[in-house]
């Protein structure tokens, strides 16, 4: 069977590494895009959920980049990672959901929680 991917987009390599033995460590696959000053290259590979950094530095807003992740993975829900305590007003037309990061235990809960919802 195969395990549920979740793709993390972030300007930061070690972020994507981190957030990426968070979501090994609860069996899930995780498949990383690392956002540049002038470019994000998604994979072309099925997703099942997607974690988007907000505060990116490059030319794409975050914003941006969720129109593209929704229009390359139409059913995979987006949720935004922020040091924000709230959602930002301008994504959240574009995602299903916020996740603060520094918490760990509720990114796992959060994403195991709407894995589990969508099978």
């Amino acid at each position: 069977m195969k395990k549920p991917a979740v793709l993390i987009i972030d300007d930061d390599p070690s972020h994507l590494r981190i957030y990426g033995w968070i979501i090994e460590s609860v069996d899930l696959e995780p498949v990383t895009a690392l956002v540049t000053y002038d470019a994000l290259d998604l994979p072309d590979v099925d997703v099942d959920l997607v974690l988007l950094d907000y505060h990116l530095k490059g030319r794409m807003t975050a914003t941006e980049i969720a129109k593209l992740v929704r229009n390359q993975y139409e059913t995979a829900p987006i949720f935004v990672l922020s040091d924000a305590l709230m959602m930002p007003d301008d994504i959240a037309p574009l995602v299903d959901g916020f996740i603060r990061k520094g918490d760990p235990a509720r990114l796992v809960e959060t994403i195991s929680e709407k894995l589990r919802n969508a099978v």
